[in-house]
């Protein structure tokens, strides 16, 4: 069977089974992540990619290959998860560019679509690395454009099999690849693609667009609360300009620890700001004056806040919404409540959920935009693999946006400490970034996967210590590899530790585990909180 020319209908076919074949293969997909740690999703992130671009074509079939491909990019665009599913959304964006206009396309239209889908993705990338996703988008591309055939069949056979031969080269294009004896999961993800694009042609298929189980919603965890589950009613804010000039943060979080919780108190310079949840600010505040004076002072009464915010939303009308326009806000992405917690205590607006394993959309990150009534909206990734989604979400708002590439959550907590509400956007944002450099994050998880990276065995189930998400430990007692992380991380300019423990780390064996770090290192601050993160069982930085 020969096919000549590509109409609405064949190209909707291809990509409806594209995006099926892909969801069968993803965990195989994910299964090629090099790194052991439990966030192999490059599988799971472009099938959501792909899957919320074939949703909005799934009432299309008979619209022209031009319009398809149009609002195919445009689903793409909006549902693009993880740095593979940008790059994949950007695929598709190229793909739409080479189609644009035409009701039905021949082989070499066709050829040159997916030349332009190549150069799309290499242009997303500032620093392209060869051995990846990109590779194979371009070998795809130069395979078509120099293929001698009408028959797209042919084409597309041929297009799929050099792809496949220059996947299985990216092992010597990266050794990282060559040392975990896999070939690359993204390219691997594309060449699914194309397979299930060429299947769709040799089969005839009549794809149809697969749902999804029924997502249960996920509910405002405040409107899930009663007033009377509000221990502490009043939400304080203030910096105090001490008249000393490396302050001890930490000492003053243990005076007023009685007083209340979710404190945080963090030294800068000269400078101490601290965040409580207290019953009496009074006399909070009367203790914080004798280190110096006191500025920014804001106090909320949280009881009256939720009073409102459990009122039904569909009641506040766009006028009054209007008139609630401030400055700036700010959206994060967190797992676990105790870490949401602190996000929301730094003066967060919207947390959303999301980290390792589950990368929120370019879509999520614009509906969290929508939520927030503010002039300008800072935007705090907290993982390497949402950055991308987050520039993208500025790109397309209406809203001015500004992303600050933090790529951990200790990296986001301190960006957000070193707000200061008076100064300008381009102000903030410069110094956020810097405070950001200074800070080392070390993490301690699990092995998913066997494996040799570093010159470090691994097995499946070892404990591992990452900093800066490079292998630094690999041991069998969770903390004895944090400790170790810690000793990596100080240098003799720290001065602040912070362990944020996770949901599965028994309480009683985490103190303990902090006093012998206090004692150990007596000149610095140690703060610690119960993150209730998933997967890692602590998240640590040294300042």
């Amino acid at each position: 069977m020969s096919i000549l020319k590509i109409n609405g209908e064949i190209f909707y076919n291809m990509m409806i089974n594209a995006s099926n074949t892909l969801e069968e293969q993803k965990e195989y997909v994910n299964s090629l992540n090099v790194f052991p740690v439990p966030d192999g999703d490059t599988g799971t992130n472009m099938s959501m990619t792909i899957k919320a671009a074939v949703e909005e074509i799934k009432n299309l079939k008979n619209d022209t290959v031009g319009n398809i491909a149009k609002t195919l990019a445009r689903g793409a665009l909006m549902g693009a998860r993880g740095n593979s599913g940008v790059i994949l959304s950007q695929i598709l964006r190229g793909i739409a560019k080479g189609l644009e206009n035409k009701d039905e396309v021949d082989a070499k239209e066709f050829a040159e679509s997916l030349m332009e889908g190549s150069k799309s993705a290499y242009k997303a990338v500032m620093r392209p690395t060869e051995g990846t996703i990109l590779t194979i988008v371009r070998a795809s591309g130069e395979s078509a454009v120099n293929s001698k055939s009408s028959d797209i069949v042919t084409l597309m056979n041929e297009v799929c099999d050099h792809c496949r031969n220059i996947l299985n080269k990216t092992p010597e294009m990266l050794p990282v690849l060559k040392k975990a004896k896999v070939v690359d999961a993204g390219g691997m993800g594309f060449l699914v693609i194309l397979n299930g694009m060429r299947d769709a042609l040799t089969g005839n298929v009549k794809a149809v667009v697969k749902e999804d189980a029924p997502v249960a919603s996920n509910a405002s965890a405040q409107q899930s609360i009663s007033e009377e589950d509000i221990k502490f009613a009043y939400c304080t804010e203030f910096i105090i300009m001490t008249k000393e000039s490396n302050p001890d943060s930490n000492a003053f979080r243990d005076e007023i620890e009685q007083y209340g919780d979710s404190i945080v108190a963090v030294s800068y310079e000269n400078v101490i700001k601290i965040h409580i949840h207290t019953n009496d600010p009074g006399v909070v505040l009367s203790k914080a004056v004798k280190l110096g004076e006191l500025t920014k002072i804001k106090i909320e009464n949280m009881k009256e806040q939720h009073r409102h915010l459990v009122v039904d939303e569909d009641s506040i009308t766009a006028e009054e919404t209007a008139t609630e326009l401030k400055k700036y806000g700010f959206i994060a992405v967190a797992a676990g409540e105790g870490v949401t917690n602190i996000f929301k205590d730094l003066g967060v607006d919207y947390v959303i959920e999301g980290g390792q394993t589950m990368n929120p959309s370019t879509q999520d990150i614009l509906d969290a935009v929508k939520k927030i009534n503010a002039e300008n909206i800072f935007v705090l990734p907290n993982n390497k693999n949402i950055v991308m989604a987050a520039t993208q979400a500025a790109e397309i708002s209406e809203k001015n946006i500004i992303v600050i590439p933090s790529k951990t959550i200790p990296q986001g907590i301190t960006a957000l400490t070193m707000f200061n509400g008076e100064a300008d956007v381009e102000e903030n944002k410069g110094t956020m970034i810097e405070a950001m450099a200074k800070v080392t994050t070390g993490s301690v998880t699990y092995a998913v996967r066997e494996t040799e990276m570093d010159g470090k065995e691994i097995k499946e189930g070892d404990i591992l210590g990452l900093i800066e998400g490079k292998i630094s430990e690999v041991g069998t007692d969770i903390f004895e590899v944090c400790e170790k992380l810690i000793d990596n991380a100080v240098t003799e300019d720290s001065e602040l530790i912070t362990i944020l423990y996770g949901q599965e780390c028994n309480e009683e064996e985490v103190m303990e585990f902090v006093e012998r770090i206090e004692d150990k290192y007596s000149d610095l601050d140690v703060q610690t909180y119960n993150g209730k993160q998933p997967l890692y069982y602590f998240i640590v930085s040294v300042e």
